[in-house]
């Protein structure tokens, strides 16, 4: 596999399969990407975390006509199960949107140096490690290439105030992106993170003073706003897409530009 495809006159889905791993509710990031992916003729599995979940989740994906399993990367087995279903029924993959990150509270709201070890560990494992073991268990059913695409924030590469242990995890996550991608390059297997701006997910309100956050973006971004779903799903969707088989091992900003200033 060396990559080189015929780069398509418009940038559409058609064709493509792929997971979409997190939907958590219609406020969720994995939501926005999922919503775009469909709308651009992808065929998707949908994953969420648990039967909990499934209540706010089931009435969005049954309205797009996509399949929802329940995934707890805690849980040993249901990776491979939701991966083996989906070769089982589309017999390829061509694409992975990782979406999960999680912290226990205790010690994502105290000092990184008094984070414990079983926290930090399980912090890591969910939100960075289970990365690299869906790019493992999907890599190879991706016969024709394709794209793992995995979250990040800009607490990633500086010191962002109340984000505390997330910081250095998600830091982890943009290095195993830059590895993956030379590991998975000779299979035409692109990785990639986005990292967008502060979206109020349910996620995002474990933060500390996220409201401030928020405000704070929107004062430093050029744009002078935060960035929405859809402008989140599009960048994924292009990713996706084979307008973009030239690009990889990079974090891509979706943030108004908060990144490029000071």
């Amino acid at each position: 596999m060396n990559g080189r495809l015929p780069l398509p006159d418009s940038i559409h889905l058609q064709g493509k399969r792929g997971l979409v791993l997190g939907v958590a509710n219609e406020h969720s990031i994995a939501w926005g990407c999922l919503r775009r992916l469909h709308a651009m003729g992808a065929e998707v599995v949908a994953t969420c975390l648990n039967d909990k979940a499934r209540q706010h989740v089931q009435p969005l994906t049954d309205a797009l006509h996509v399949q929802l399993l329940n995934c707890d990367v805690m849980h040993d087995g249901e990776l491979s199960d939701v991966v083996a279903h989906c070769v089982q029924t589309w017999g390829r993959l061509d694409f992975v949107v990782h979406s999960i990150a999680w912290a226990p509270l205790a010690d994502l709201h105290g000092p990184v140096a008094r984070s414990s070890r079983q926290g930090f560990s399980q912090a890591m494992d969910v939100s960075a490690h289970s990365f690299a073991r869906i790019a493992g268990l999907c890599a190879p059913f991706m016969h024709n290439g394709g794209s793992l695409l995995a979250m990040s924030y800009l607490g990633a590469d500086e010191a962002v105030a109340h984000y505390g242990m997330m910081g250095p995890v998600k830091a982890a996550l943009e290095a195993l992106v830059r590895y993956m991608s030379l590991e998975l390059g000779p299979l035409g297997i692109r990785v990639h993170a986005i990292s967008p701006g502060p979206v109020p997910t349910r996620a995002a309100s474990g933060i500390e003073d996220f409201d401030e956050l928020m405000a704070s973006a929107i004062r430093k971004a050029p744009l002078g706003r935060l960035v929405t779903l859809d402008e989140i799903g599009a960048l994924c969707a292009f990713l996706c897409s084979d307008a973009s088989t030239g690009m990889t091992g990079q974090t891509i900003f979706v943030d108004g530009g908060c990144h490029a200033v000071s």
